[in-house]
């Protein structure tokens, strides 16, 4: 069992801005799984599907970002799910817009939504797929990373989103090995 984590905040007003790019990420893995994340369980929109003989949890958990610990732990607890067997898909300000990075494990980077998970986990040995949304020359961080894209940034971060698709079945399938070294 894999356990896939997009971060974002709930609510029409965050739907399309950076921080939301886990659900992003999301919405569009469980198009391309033919389900939907309707379902609601472990403070979070869910979903679970058995792909290839391997069963997919999505969540996007509804705590807002910097609660969503508290929903992926439900979720590890409850499945009994090893750390290694968990991803979690968020925004990064230091990745330039539309780039992916994915790590086994590591710090969290002052982003609060992996400090959540990291926190009521009590470890940050989990894996996790990054979108870069670049940082601000003339903007406070905690702005922008709640503004929209601008059309020049929407293409790279559709593509982007693909992308991390693409990193995520790989990384079901294949491993988080395969997956660093396609998609890094």
């Amino acid at each position: 069992m894999k356990i896939i984590v997009g971060l974002g905040n709930p609510g029409e007003k965050y739907l399309k801005t950076r921080h939301n790019l886990g659900f992003m990420v999301i919405d569009r893995l469980a198009q391309q799984l033919e389900t939907g994340c309707i379902q609601k369980k472990f403070q979070s929109l869910f979903c679970k599907k058995s792909v290839e003989q391997e069963d997919v949890i999505l969540l996007k958990p509804l705590t807002f970002m910097n609660l969503s610990g508290v929903a992926v732990k439900e979720a590890v607890d409850m499945y009994k799910c090893p750390l290694q067997d968990l991803m979690v898909i968020c925004d990064d300000l230091d990745i330039p817009v539309g780039k992916i990075r994915i790590r086994r494990s590591g710090g969290c980077g002052g982003h609060r939504g992996l400090e959540s998970i990291a926190g009521r986990l009590g470890s940050t040995d989990f894996s996790r797929l990054k979108i870069g949304i670049g940082r601000p020359a003339d903007r406070e961080p905690s702005d922008y990373v709640l503004s929209v894209f601008s059309k020049e940034e929407e293409h790279m971060t559709t593509e982007a989103i693909e992308e991390a698709c693409e990193a995520l079945k790989t990384w079901v399938f294949e491993g988080i090995e395969a997956c660093m070294n396609k998609f890094n």
